[in-house]
């Protein structure tokens, strides 16, 4: 079962190399452990998913544009940024992946933040107790498999987690105006990816 389209399989591609080229090994590695992470949560109860009507199978380049964008122009920057900034985009988008698909499985119906109304599972704008959860496991997860492949230390590697679930609020937040068709879907984990580049830079910098 693919979880890309072609353009999607053609342009992950294109990224991947110049991740590699520009980054190394270890960059490339780390970005398929966030593909293959999210592919796990996609995948994980996917029957109820589907009868929610909230689940996607394969995705598009325009999904893969816009989670691999920012970590891709960190990768290439890494030379003058270090890799920190690519590890915390990275955790941000594992971290809104695992809030989205894991938290949509919780019993009780998430809350806006714009109202703080109880709304139907898949709302953009809404947290839950699960989602919130999955997304602190997510970001840490990517810090965890960090100190190994880039020997970063247990601090670096919790702020990486900090970074990322602060990044995956980001996407909740600006999913308010996606609800009210001020953006979409891509912009909102555009803006997730980075916001978690731009705190891992800023902690580089403590």
């Amino acid at each position: 079962m693919r979880v890309l389209d072609k353009w999607g399989i053609i342009l992950a591609v294109v990224m991947g190399i110049l991740i590699w080229v520009f980054g190394g090994l270890n960059y490339l590695a780390l970005m398929l452990s966030f593909l293959f992470l999210g592919v796990i949560a996609t995948k994980y109860e996917h029957h109820i998913k589907r009868d929610l009507g909230i689940y996607e199978h394969e995705r598009g380049w325009e999904n893969v544009l816009s989670n691999g964008l920012v970590p891709t122009i960190l990768a290439i920057s890494s030379s003058v940024l270090g890799p920190v900034p690519f590890i915390a985009s990275l955790a941000a988008t594992t971290s809104d992946t695992f809030a989205s698909e894991i938290g949509v499985l919780g019993k009780g119906k998430p809350v806006s933040l714009e109202n703080f109304r109880k709304v139907k599972p898949g709302t953009s704008g809404a947290i839950s107790i699960m989602g919130t959860v999955a997304s602190l496991v997510g970001a840490t997860i990517i810090g965890i498999i960090a100190i190994f492949f880039f020997g970063i230390n247990p601090l670096t590697a919790l702020l990486v987690g900090v970074a990322g679930f602060i990044g995956s609020f980001v996407d909740t937040v600006f999913g308010i105006f996606e609800e009210k068709g001020i953006g979409t879907k891509g912009t909102t984990n555009f803006l997730c990816s980075l916001a978690g580049g731009l705190l891992g830079y800023i902690f580089t910098l403590l």
